[in-house]
């Protein structure tokens, strides 16, 4: 099986997952006037959309170069990580069963690409725009915070030590085109699986009151993720620590800091909508 067929597997499922999702969390309404104000409200997303992208293609076009430049200035932490955790991740390992290594591999790869997309669909059909811009921001800042952490720490994780069992591979082993080609085996530390899902999590508390069932589907897969990380000895605790950290930080930078990142890019009149339609900021508070 190809790259490609691989890739087009993960858009078909995500996109059934989507429009699930959809029916389940998003009211008709918004739905009809999503459908109606489409361009405006694009337009309006489009300065935190466009930083996503451009810290997304950034990550992408950099990532071998960053690689190689890591050996040169990195810290290896893998054998450090180790000492302090140990067998952490084998001894979830030891609940292996094949219908819980089935869910985890489906969540690990289909499950997080939803997680990641859905809420970026959700709260551009809510009336208040803020969510939308926040989030957005709060995943730039995931992405780019975590290309710094490869650059400067250099760590294998337990399945290339053989102190866990590749467990995904061995029931996905396709899975493996898609992990090479959009990542390396010394880019654990910090878990971005971890980061976005638990980033995700936050702001589905931050919006439970428009969409209730998302807090409690955002938990459960996010959580989910984040097991599956070490269930299939992806990556170590430790790792899944650093990437809460690191999602914490993420989304109080993205709710704090949208309002000034519109004044950066010299869009008052944005700034002044989001400010209509969902408050004021905590900074003018």
């Amino acid at each position: 099986m190809s790259l490609l067929t691989v890739l087009v597997t993960v858009i078909a499922v995500v996109s059934v997952m989507l429009v699930i999702g959809a029916i389940v969390c998003i009211d008709r309404r918004q739905l009809r006037t999503l459908r109606a104000e489409l361009r405006p409200r694009l337009r309006l997303a489009a300065p935190s959309i466009a930083l996503l992208a451009v810290v997304l293609v950034i990550n992408s076009l950099t990532r071998t170069a960053i690689q190689q430049l890591s050996w040169l200035i990195g810290f290896e932490i893998t054998s450090l990580i180790y000492r302090i955790e140990g067998a952490f991740v084998a001894s979830l390992q030891a609940f292996e069963s094949p219908e819980l290594t089935l869910y985890l591999s489906f969540i690990y790869v289909y499950g997080y690409v939803f997680l990641l997309v859905f809420p970026l669909l959700a709260y551009l059909a809510l009336d208040d725009q803020r969510p939308l811009h926040e989030l957005s921001l709060a995943y730039a800042v995931n992405y780019g915070l975590g290309l710094l952490c490869y650059l400067l720490f250099i760590a294998y994780g337990p399945r290339n030590l053989d102190v866990a069992q590749q467990l995904m591979y061995n029931v996905y082993p396709q899975s493996r085109l898609l992990t090479s080609a959009v990542n390396s085996n010394t880019n654990v530390f910090p878990s971005l699986h971890t980061s976005l899902s638990v980033t995700v999590i936050l702001f589905a508390w931050r919006t439970r009151d428009p969409y209730p069932r998302w807090l409690a589907i955002a938990t459960v897969i996010g959580v989910s993720v984040v097991v599956s990380t070490m269930y299939l000895g992806i990556h170590w605790g430790i790792d899944v620590v650093a990437g809460t950290v690191l999602a914490v930080v993420s989304f109080e930078v993205g709710t704090r800091g949208v309002d000034r990142w519109h004044r950066i890019v010299k869009t008052p009149a944005v700034t002044n909508q989001l400010r209509h339609r969902f408050g004021r900021s905590r900074e003018d508070r």
